[in-house]
């Protein structure tokens, strides 16, 4: 794959596996952007960025302003309490507006499954999806992708256990597709009411004891419990959730050398991960947060008109 033809993205699920390759090595151009003195590129100079973001971030609105701005772009922020949505006005008008005062870009976060893909279908704006409910968060798997593949050179036959909240979990989702399409092989771990056997028909394994999914893993990503969007009987307590799911330092001692330790964060230490495995010599959870930035130039570059892979 030679030139990049989509102007939006709404996820992973849609993507072909040369298109997610095209958009990772676009990201390897651009890291070295944030490695000289001078952070910055022209390649998006003139161009206007709307962070329009319905749901509280910190991270991934903050990434893509960064990105932005290392791409010479124009940014303004947008929260759903400082919008029209507040006064009745529908999303689609907030966005036509948005439009109208000329925004290129237009990256979403809502709390409605499908809502970026609506907004896409509608408006001439780019849209990019920063994660519609528990649906997809497209830039937050090809940023996980991203940092696996740069320690592995490689993402086919890769051992990728993804431990937690799976059933409500948008990052789950979009690191599932895109790692199935690269030929990693996925196992899922977490309670069986947040880890259900239908998530075998995505071509994943499930199991409901975390120590059988580490064995053999070469990369053990874990999620949030998602609590703003799960009623309570989904989960059975934090003391019982760390003891059967949580990575412990215990845990940890048993894991491949090689093994890197993920999160997307907002991390939980001593729930979901220990403090010392969160900080020690495994853990790339802060590499996935500069990462973060330069996928995200890759994609505002190519969502905006950038055809092929940056000199």
């Amino acid at each position: 794959m030679k030139t990049w033809t989509r102007k939006d993205l709404t996820g992973l699920d849609e993507l072909t596996s040369e298109e997610i390759n095209f958009l990772l090595e676009t990201a390897r151009a651009f890291k070295g952007v944030g490695e000289r003195s001078l952070k910055k590129v022209p390649a998006l100079r003139g161009k206007t960025l709307v962070n329009f973001f319905v749901e509280p971030s910190t991270r991934t609105r903050t990434s893509f302003e960064v990105a932005a701005m290392r791409l010479s772009a124009d940014v303004v922020n947008i929260s759903a309490t400082a919008s029209s949505l507040q006064k009745g006005e529908t999303l689609k008008d907030t966005a036509l507006n948005l439009q109208a005062l000329q925004a290129d870009i237009i990256v979403l976060r809502h709390s409605s499954p499908g809502s970026a893909r609506f907004l896409s279908e509608r408006l001439d704006s780019s849209i990019i999806n920063a994660g519609d409910g528990a649906h997809e968060h497209p830039t937050q798997g090809l940023l996980d992708i991203f940092t696996m593949r740069e320690k592995f050179g490689r993402i086919t036959g890769l051992n990728v256990v993804i431990v937690g909240d799976i059933l409500f979990s948008r990052v789950a989702r979009s690191n599932i597709f895109g790692l199935v399409k690269l030929g990693a092989n996925v196992t899922l771990a977490g309670p069986s009411t947040l880890v259900p056997r239908s998530f075998e028909n995505l071509g994943v394994r499930v199991v409901h004891r975390i120590d059988e999914a580490l064995e053999g893993a070469d990369v053990v990503n874990l999620l949030r419990i998602q609590h703003e969007r799960q009623r309570k009987e989904y989960f059975p307590g934090l003391g019982e959730y760390t003891a059967l799911f949580g990575l412990t330092k215990a845990r940890a001692a048993r894991l491949k050398p090689s093994c890197l330790v993920m999160h997307p964060g907002p991390i939980n230490r001593g729930v979901e991960i220990d403090s010392d495995v969160a900080d020690g010599s495994q853990s790339v959870i802060l590499e996935q947060v500069t990462n973060g930035i330069a996928v995200r130039m890759a994609v505002l570059y190519l969502c905006a008109g950038g055809a092929g892979i940056p000199a």
